[in-house]
């Protein structure tokens, strides 16, 4: 009697533990699928992210396409600028001092470079005195540097500018909920109500960092392209002064 009591326990426990194991994995398959419906309804799109910031976001947009533009604008040209046979300043060496001017001239003219403009105004000051001549070619420093600086403000007032605008949508989001919060005559607050205006307020300041900090690292980097070609610029500046100099030294 004993035994067949201790067999039908045995029974019942395992009986109830696969009962139990049973219950468990339903609970987990529930907490599961409504793990993944939740995300599902949490996923927006790109477009419905966009959309939902508002205006300002069209703003950024055109920010940004300005930023992209300039960009790759000025890339071009300072790289073209930053052209040069490494030969260029031998060659007028050979010129000048054959007495070839025509020869310098000529090959200035047909080297699109700020530094081969530059040597070509200084060689058409020759027989002047040697500040003129330094004058002249500074003048032409300064003014291609200022074609190559061009559109260069812009990057850095979108760098700057491109957060500020966040920061506004940041501000009418955050005004948006003290909005609808003192709508609600039942001074209950629900989430819903503070979701809209919260979600126009970081949606906004993402786009306004995503555009800014492009900016200012773009800006920088052209800034020092520039910077690198104006000591190259004043190298070969003082390469042609010395140039100069050495008829009158012999």
């Amino acid at each position: 009697m004993a035994n067949i009591l201790t067999a039908n326990g045995v029974v019942e426990a395992t009986t109830e533990l696969t009962q139990a194991q049973i219950d468990s994995l339903a609970m987990a398959n529930q907490a599961m699928e409504g793990a993944a419906q939740t995300a599902e309804n949490l996923s927006i799109g790109f477009w419905d992210l966009f959309m939902g910031g508002g205006w300002l976001m069209w703003v950024l947009v055109v920010l940004a396409g300005v930023m992209i533009f300039i960009f790759v604008e000025r890339f071009i040209a300072i790289r073209k600028a930053t052209r040069l046979d490494n030969n260029f300043m031998n060659r007028i060496r050979d010129y000048i001092l054959e007495g070839n001017i025509n020869a310098a001239i000529d090959l200035c003219r047909r080297t699109d470079s700020p530094v081969a403009r530059m040597i070509e105004k200084g060689i058409e000051r020759i027989g002047r005195p040697m500040a003129d001549i330094q004058n002249a070619i500074e003048n032409v420093a300064n003014v291609e540097v200022a074609k190559l600086e061009s559109g260069l403000p812009w990057l850095a007032s979108i760098s700057g500018g491109a957060p500020m605008i966040g920061f506004l949508g940041t501000v009418v989001g955050m005004v948006q909920v003290f909005i609808d919060m003192s709508a609600n005559q039942s001074g209950a607050i629900e989430l819903s109500q503070l979701s809209a205006g919260m979600y126009v307020a970081m949606v906004t300041t993402v786009g306004g960092l995503i555009v800014g900090i492009p900016a200012y690292f773009a800006h920088n980097y052209l800034v020092a392209r520039i910077e690198k070609l104006i000591f190259r610029m004043e190298a070969t500046t003082i390469a042609f002064m010395d140039i100069l100099n050495q008829p009158v030294q012999k």
